[in-house]
C-alpha cells in the first residue's frame, strides 16, 4: 500500500479528534502541475509550485501539527503528573477521569501522530526535489528545523515516549498495538541510554538521553533549534542566564555547545 493511501486512512480514522495534518493529496496535486518542468534546468516564472504555494502551505500545515502535537503531550502528562492540591483541582475540574489503560493508548496514540506526519513531510518533500532536479526540499526542512517547527524536535515528544514505556511497563497489558506501530524501548548503548521508537518500516528514531553538557541522564529535558537535547539547567547555564529568566533571555546568536550551530532563538 502506498504511503499516501495509508497516511490518508490513518488521519481518517482518527477525524474525531480533528487533528491537523498535512494536505499530503493537494500538495502532490502542486508537485503534478509542476511536471513539465522537470525536464528543464529551472521552473517557468508561472509554476504554480515556485512562486510561492507549495512551501508556504507546508510550513503552515507543520506548525499546527507541532502546535496541537505540543499542547496535547503536555495536556497528557499534566494530567498523568498532577499530584497534591494540583491533582485535587484537576479532579474537582472532571479533567483526571482516565484510567491507566487510556492514558497508554492516548500517549500512544500521540506519538504515532507525530511520527506519521514526520514522515509525511519528509516523503512530500523528496518528491518535491525529485520532480524539480532541486535540493529546495532539503533547505526548506533545514529551515524549518531553525524555526522549530520540525516535530521530531519536541522535547514533548521525548517525555511521551518515556511515559509510554514507563507506563507499559509497570502496568496492565494495553490493547494490541497497530498495525503501524512496531512500538518504543528503552536501549543502553556503552550504559548509555536512549530511547528507540518505530513506525512500520519507514522511520526509526533514537534519542540520546545522556546530556553532552554535565554527561549525566537529562532532567527536565529541552531541545534547542538544532534539536540536540540538554538539561534544562545545564542549557540556561551555557547561555548565561539563569533558570528564572528562561532560555528566552538568552542571547539569539548563541550557539549550541554540541554541534555549534545557532540555536537558541525561541
Amino acid at each position: 500500500m502506498k504511503f499516501c493511501k495509508t497516511y490518508q486512512q490513518y488521519m481518517q480514522g482518527h477525524g474525531h479528534n480533528k487533528l491537523p495534518s498535512v494536505g499530503f493529496k493537494n500538495l502532490k496535486k502542486i508537485i503534478k502541475s509542476c511536471r513539465r518542468a522537470s525536464t528543464q534546468p529551472t521552473c517557468p516564472d508561472h509554476c504554480p509550485v515556485c512562486d510561492g504555494t507549495f512551501f508556504p502551505s507546508l510550513l503552515n500545515e507543520m506548525s499546527d501539527i507541532v502546535g496541537c502535537f505540543n499542547q496535547r503531550a503536555q495536556q497528557l502528562l499534566e494530567l498523568h503528573l498532577a499530584s497534591g492540591f494540583r491533582k485535587y483541582f484537576l479532579m474537582l475540574k472532571g479533567k483526571l477521569h482516565k484510567n491507566h489503560t487510556a492514558l497508554i493508548e492516548e500517549g500512544k496514540d500521540l506519538v504515532i501522530y507525530a511520527l506519521i506526519n514526520s514522515i509525511a513531510i519528509r516523503k512530500i518533500l523528496k518528491k518535491y526535489d525529485k520532480i524539480h532536479y532541486s535540493k529546495q526540499g532539503q533547505l526548506f526542512k533545514s529551515k524549518v528545523q531553525t524555526m522549530h517547527k520540525e516535530i521530531l524536535q519536541s522535547p514533548w515528544l521525548c517525555e511521551l515516549i518515556a511515559l509510554h514505556i514507563n507506563l507499559r511497563e509497570t502496568k496492565a497489558k494495553p490493547r494490541e498495538a497497530s498495525a503501524l506501530f512496531d512500538g518504543c524501548y528503552l536501549t543502553f548503548t556503552d550504559g548509555k541510554p536512549s530511547l528507540t521508537c518505530e513506525l512500520f518500516d519507514s522511520v526509526k528514531i533514537d534519542i540520546d538521553l545522556t546530556c553532552s553538557i554535565c554527561l549525566d541522564t537529562v532532567f527536565d529535558p529541552v531541545s534547542l533549534t538544532c534539536g540536540h537535547i540538554f538539561c534544562y539547567t545545564c542549557a540556561c547555564s551555557t547561555a548565561s542566564v539563569t533558570i528564572v529568566d528562561g532560555l528566552k533571555a538568552a542571547n539569539p546568536k548563541e550557539k549550541c555547545p554540541l554541534c555549534r550551530e545557532v540555536s537558541y532563538r525561541m
